[in-house]
């Protein structure tokens, strides 16, 4: 079995969802490229063993040297099932010939190889440069302040590591082999725009609304955006369908990463990219989503990842292509076996993206190749219709939470996220607060390109008698407003049919500042479309008669303990009327969390054991009557 078929079993086999698996990271990244092969693969085999996958449990587990100390320590290369070809590093971090040294690596950028196109971070911006360029220099000068440690000495941190891993032999993966040619080509063209985007069909569409759901001061920021389709009657959609919005990376980001690497001044040439003669790399391809013949500015703006996080594959590579000792030193601990924590903690749960890792290591100087192999496609972002076409002909609403990454070490300010963040910043000047009427002269709004996603099964029941059940705290609700508004107009156009009992579970913040859509979900109530409506509020202090009620139990605060409360009915619903369960929201949690307190009311209404009620929710999700919509 190879060992991405491995890591895939070991993923899915418990049915409280992902399994983490540490020690397995060094050695699964190189198969990734062809995970969806093999699970594919892997499902076949595994349809008949459904019931033993369930049996299984999931288990887990799961500081940078001094600049005068250089350990002399042993680095191991891991051995792999497959036997890739690996050698045994022996060498102290000063001596090891196989890496450049400071003085080695190039000082320019200036030859049309890309293999000799090595980053400068010395080299100076011209005088003529567009306000970006400008913006991105400030933003590098700030990361660069932090390759000062400024903080505790004693702490451990993204560029210092402490004993025992200082000083420990490391485990470190083999050199991932290049696979790829890349040139650059000067041509003296204008670039078309985003037309030929990644092969995509790709539809322009004009946003015509943009209101805030959410107060000002809330701990987010919620955003109702009205696309205008009326133009495009390809953009057919049902309640709970979802589409791509397609975003370029930040402009300011692009031209930082463009002067870190030294080609500022090629921005506009053009990137080919081949494959290289005798590459070791199995299986290796030119990546479909690099067009030929388009510009190094078109590249890490439409095509790159840019702020994905780095994996160890790629900080083993990156290795090479660092000369200070220590700093090189600390990237091989990254991406050791014995770093792993330290990976996690410094690298992983912050989010740090290629360019914010390498401002932590400026000696770190990566060819243009490097990148192209390791980043990876500039992915589309998926949302949720919120809405109707039957109650808003000609329109598509999704709605979004603004997101925000704190500051930290290697970050210096917090920053947005990509696609929430550039779709705030089109439709800042025209945004609509609560409470405040919509202007008819408001400012006009942009257009954004979109694609509608193939899958389909997150939808209403067809048979309009059978209940369901909606599960969606915070902007998880948005699919279900697009489930109920149908369901209004179905009542109106069929008022001698039979209607399933509609059950909503909601959950937010605080009830007068982040409850979102909630004058429609209570006109909803009130004229039957939803029979029932379960709102908790975990920030908000209970009032004098909820103090009264819950004196003998604890306050529902989330959307898995009103769930628990009203688990006879969960059954009823689920179990002896064949209705549906929906799911929609964060995975990492809520998903799990909603998943776990069903296993529990199926045991406590059932009266089965632990393995009897997953197989019960098992049926249910082969059944497709326990559907999710959720997002990591």
């Amino acid at each position: 079995m190879s060992v991405s078929s491995f890591y895939f079993i070991a993923v899915i086999s418990s049915p409280y969802g992902l399994v983490s698996l540490p020690r397995l990271e060094v050695v699964v990244d190189p198969w990734l490229e062809g995970l969806w092969k093999a699970i594919k693969e892997a499902l076949s085999k595994m349809a008949s063993d459904r019931i033993a996958l369930l049996k299984e449990d999931a288990g887990s587990s799961s500081k940078e040297t001094p600049d005068s100390y250089t350990p002399n320590v042993q680095l191991n290369l891991l051995s792999l099932s497959d036997q890739q070809d690996c050698h045994i590093v022996r060498a102290s971090a000063d001596t090891d010939s196989k890496y450049a040294t400071a003085d080695s690596i190039p000082a320019s950028a200036t030859q049309t190889a890309i293999s000799d196109l090595s980053c400068d971070p010395t080299a100076g911006i011209p005088v003529s440069v567009p306000q970006t360029i400008a913006t991105a220099n400030a933003s590098i000068s700030a990361l660069d302040t932090q390759t000062e440690y400024a903080g505790d000495p004693q702490a451990a941190s993204l560029s210092r590591s402490l004993p025992p891993l200082s000083e420990s032999s490391l485990n470190v993966p083999a050199l991932p082999p290049p696979y790829l040619d890349v040139s650059l080509q000067d041509v003296d063209t204008v670039e078309q725009n985003i037309g030929r985007l990644n092969n995509e069909s790709l539809i322009e569409v004009p946003i015509h609304r943009a209101v805030q759901l959410t107060r000002g001061d809330s701990v987010k920021t919620a955003v109702l955006l009205e696309l205008d389709i009326s133009a495009h009657p390809e953009m057919f959609f049902e309640p709970g369908d979802s589409f791509d919005v397609f975003c370029p990376n930040r402009a300011t980001e692009v031209e930082a990463m463009l002067h870190r690497l030294g080609l500022q001044d090629k921005r506009n040439h053009r990137v080919h990219v081949s494959l290289k003669k005798e590459t070791k790399k199995k299986g290796a391809q030119v990546p479909s989503y690099i067009p030929q013949n388009i510009s190094l500015l078109y590249l890490f703006t439409w095509c790159l990842e840019i702020r994905s996080v780095p994996k160890k594959a790629f900080l083993r590579a990156l290795v090479e292509h660092t000369g200070d000792s220590v700093q090189r030193r600390r990237l091989q601990e990254l991406c050791s076996k014995q770093g792993a924590a330290d990976y996690n903690l410094h690298v992983r749960d912050l989010s740090l993206s290629v360019l914010e890792l390498l401002t932590v290591f400026p000696s770190c100087s990566p060819p243009l190749r490097l990148l192209i192999e390791h980043l990876p496609k500039l992915q589309p972002r998926p949302y949720s219709a919120a809405s109707s076409r039957l109650k808003h002909p000609g329109k598509l609403h999704f709605v979004f939470n603004v997101v925000e990454f704190p500051a930290c070490y290697g970050r210096p300010a917090g920053k947005r996220g990509l696609c929430t963040g550039w779709l705030f910043d089109l439709i800042n000047r025209g945004l609509v607060f609560p409470g405040k009427a919509e202007c008819s002269d408001s400012l006009a709004l942009p257009t954004i390109h979109v694609s509608l996603r193939s899958n389909c099964s997150f939808r209403p029941p067809s048979d309009l008698s059978v209940p369901f059940i909606m599960i969606g705290p915070g902007t998880g609700v948005a699919p279900f407003i697009g489930f109920l508004q149908q369901r209004e107009k179905e009542r109106q156009e069929k008022p001698e049919a039979v209607f399933g009992e509609t059950w909503l579970f909601f959950g937010c913040r605080h009830r007068d500042r982040d409850y979102l859509f909630r004058e429609e979900l209570e006109g909803f109530l009130c004229s039957g479309v939803l029979n029932h409506l379960k709102v908790c509020f975990s920030r908000d202090e209970p009032e004098q008669e909820e103090e009264q009620v819950t004196a003998s139990a604890a306050r529902p605060r989330y959307v898995q303990h009103i769930l628990l409360r009203n688990g006879r009915y969960v059954t009823d619903i689920l179990l002896k009327q064949s209705g549906y369960l929906y799911v929609c929201g964060d995975a990492k949690n809520m998903a799990k969390d909603v998943n776990d307190t069903l296993i529990e009311i199926i045991k406590a209404e059932l009266r089965v054991d632990q393995f009897e009620a997953m197989k019960t929710l098992a049926g249910l999700r082969e059944e497709k009557r326990y559907l999710q919509d959720i997002w990591g």
